[in-house]
């Protein structure tokens, strides 16, 4: 089974966290962090960077490492770093994702996760 190394930004404003729902694909609809693959030669750091711009034109600071999160779906093994992250300028246009919302600690279960985005809920909820 093939890994897929991906990075998620966890944009925190205050009391609130950011989540979109992916406008593609097998899981459309469902809702998670912005981020993507990281490509050659590059840090997650800077992946992204690069993709919540892509995403989201959005310019943000990324800050620690939440968690690793290792999941297995059923056609490849995903390796998704979390990080905290936060505006530093930019609109969070969606140029992807088909809906956006900002969460807090007691909305953080009112939108359908995709199966890796749930397991970082609970850390999450226990840091806001």
């Amino acid at each position: 089974m093939k890994t897929v190394k991906v990075v998620a930004a966890v944009i925190r404003d205050g009391d609130r966290i950011f989540a979109t729902a992916r406008g593609y694909g097998e899981f459309k609809s469902q809702w998670e962090f912005p981020g993507g693959k990281i490509e050659e030669g590059e840090t997650p750091q800077q992946a992204l960077v690069r993709e919540v711009k892509e995403e989201l034109d959005t310019e943000i600071a990324v800050g620690d490492l939440i968690d690793t999160i290792e999941y297995d779906y059923p056609t490849f093994h995903l390796s998704m770093d979390c990080y905290w992250a936060e505006i530093l300028t930019g609109e969070l246009v969606l140029k992807e994702a088909e809906a956006a919302k900002w969460l807090t600690k007691d909305t953080l279960d009112s939108v359908q996760w995709l199966p890796a985005d749930i397991t970082l809920i609970e850390k999450i909820r226990q840091s806001m």
